[in-house]
């Protein structure tokens, strides 16, 4: 059982927001919904490789978590780092369907189901989901239905461009199973949405809410993104505001990451317009002060949430899990992921498809699983992913018990670490309390930098400039 740590509901600024430690320990690292991260795996790890992954997880009877990428937008957002399809054909995305139902197949083949396989977790994700016509949104539900059994209590969720939905839309989506939806927003500023190239309205946004709760939605999570041209700590006060009336039950608020040697679509965006340091640490220190006064509490990482969710119960009750998709209150159970650059967490391994359409249709069409590449993980890697997701979600691992289930002795097998770990605690972003390591509220912004600590391909390459900010 997991250190339960008490999770702050008020004076949030106070207790999380420290300038001069954001500021000291703001360094480039993974966000840790996988470890190893994505950047760790290799074209060595194949189709063979993850045949054996689905071969071993078929004989463990726990329900799965689904994953669909859905990578087609009528149109680009210049802030994205998605792999995305810009195009308004709706007959590509009708193909891509027929694909996706090709790839289920093969997938529960090669775990020899007989039956209809237990799913306890589904995401579709892009890209924009909501692309799709009604009729390839049936097609799609239909076929993952044939071959798995969506469990009641599970989490279904989608992602939502209120842009691009009708209330008729938000009424399949509840018919189709889906309980869960998570909007995205950015920010409200018309200025700042006339630079990223998304114009979206408050009425489109508030209606999208007010339908999901009509049709009988259990979650609305808001996205927004600080960082962004043309924002200033005033504009975005008033996009937090605006959110807040709203009443979402879960918030993520990104700190967007400039990388347009990467992300082709942001090199349209004026490095001159971003806002500097000092303008994202007041727009995020007036952020969480907000937050705080609303009551919502801090999950981890960007996320936030109303201290009723079941994401910060489940937090109090040191039963958070972190996936691909961010927190959840599943069980760490097995992932399958189905089209274009979708990864996959099964067994001992990571695999990761191919990014294109035209790779993906040539592999499934030639009778072979679009696998690009993957990681099958080590004894090391496994104790490693178990701590660092302790430190991610419950922000304490209690170290003696950690050690009698890996069977090591904590402070030899990670007595570099321990040694790196002092100045972290002089900073006040870790602390020891007996053998249980804690991270105090005044680190929990900085939870990552933690994590990093134990981190050891990170160590081994030193590849950091590769990763966002932490913040």
């Amino acid at each position: 059982m997991s250190p339960v740590v008490p999770v702050p509901t008020q004076n949030e600024k106070e207790v999380l927001f420290h300038p001069e430690l954001l500021q000291k320990f703001d360094i480039n690292g993974p966000r840790y919904t996988s470890y190893p991260s994505a950047d760790r795996f290799h074209g060595e790890f194949g189709e063979a490789d993850y045949l054996g992954a689905l071969q071993r997880v078929a004989k463990v009877s726990e329900p799965l978590s689904l994953y669909f990428h859905i990578p087609f937008c009528p149109n680009i957002c210049y802030y994205c780092g998605c792999n995305k399809i810009i195009t308004k054909d709706h007959g590509r995305s009708a193909k891509y369907i027929k694909y996706l139902a090709k790839e289920m197949a093969m997938i529960c083949a090669a775990m020899g189901a007989q039956g209809k396989i237990p799913v306890t977790q589904l995401h579709w994700g892009g890209g924009t989901p909501t692309f799709l016509s009604h009729e390839e949104m049936i097609e799609l539900m239909h076929h993952t239905r044939e071959h798995f059994d969506l469990l009641s209590g599970g989490e279904y969720s989608i992602e939502i461009d209120p842009r691009r939905v009708t209330e008729a839309d938000i009424a399949l989506l509840a018919e189709l199973g889906f309980n869960r939806i998570s909007l995205g927003v950015q920010d409200f500023n018309l200025e700042v949405q006339q630079a990223v190239h998304r114009v979206q309205t408050i009425e489109e946004t508030q209606a999208v809410m007010d339908w999901s709760r009509k049709y009988g939605f259990k979650s609305r999570s808001v996205d927004l993104i600080y960082g962004l041209p043309k924002q200033t700590p005033e504009t975005f006060k008033e996009t937090v505001d605006t959110v807040l009336k709203m009443s979402p039950d879960r918030l993520s608020v990104y700190n967007y990451a400039h990388l347009p040697h990467i992300f082709k679509p942001q090199r349209r965006i004026a490095e001159a317009d971003l806002p500097g340091a000092a303008d994202k640490l007041d727009i995020l220190s007036n952020t969480i002060e907000k937050l705080g006064e609303a009551g919502y509490v801090f999950i981890g990482m960007d996320h936030f949430a109303k201290p009723d969710d079941e994401l910060a119960i489940a937090q109090r009750e040191g039963k958070l899990h972190r996936n691909f998709q961010g927190y959840s209150t599943q069980a760490e159970c097995d992932l399958l992921a189905f089209g274009i650059s979708s990864i996959g967490k099964v067994d001992d391994s990571y695999s990761q498809n191919v990014r294109t359409l035209d790779e993906y249709y040539a592999a499934i069409d030639d009778g072979h699983l679009p696998t690009l590449r993957g990681l099958r993980l080590d004894k090391d890697d496994l104790l490693r992913r178990e701590l660092i997701g302790e430190l991610m979600c419950q922000f304490a691992l209690d170290t003696d018990q950690f050690a009698k289930s890996h069977q090591i002795i904590f402070p030899s097998y990670f007595k570099t670490e321990i040694e790196e770990l002092k100045h972290l605690e002089e900073a006040g972003l870790l602390e020891w309390q007996g053998t249980t390591m804690v991270v105090p509220i005044k680190g929990r912004l900085l939870a990552r930098r933690v994590a990093m600590t134990f981190d050891r391909h990170l160590r081994e390459s030193q590849a950091k400039g590769t990763y966002s900010k932490v913040l």
